[in-house]
């Protein structure tokens, strides 16, 4: 069956670093797009950030756009999420999320398979 699992969500100062992995399985992981979302206590899922299955093309929310970095290895079907600058409001459960499209997509309703989520939590 289809696995996807986060790694690296742990607690952190504001202003430092995190880089999220998510290993995949049991998919042909160079056919699907990635996407990493998040959720917040008492809030909805949100987009974070998505990559094409082709490595090359890459979209991001307005409010992470140029802290974080999503990036994949096909080779190793793991995709990441690097985040710089972390602030308190990165506080959320992190997803990350597969799709079927080739093309990266925005949104939930696009993706077919989920993990189970890494928690990051920034101190202020």
């Amino acid at each position: 069956q289809v696995q996807l699992v986060e790694s690296g969500g742990r607690l952190v100062q504001a202003g430092g670093s995190l880089r999220l992995s998510c290993a995949a399985s049991g998919l042909t992981f160079r056919t699907y797009a990635m996407g990493w979302f998040r959720q917040a206590p008492g809030k909805e899922r949100e987009f974070v950030a998505t990559i094409a299955w082709s490595e090359g093309s890459t979209s991001y929310a307005d409010s992470i756009k140029g802290r974080f970095t999503i990036s994949r290895d096909n080779a190793k079907n793991t995709v990441y999420l690097q985040m710089n600058s972390l602030k308190p409001e990165d506080t959320a459960v992190y997803y990350c999320a597969a799709s079927p499209r080739h093309y990266y997509s925005h949104y939930v309703s696009d993706y077919e398979y989920w993990g189970q989520g890494t928690q990051v939590t920034v101190s202020s």
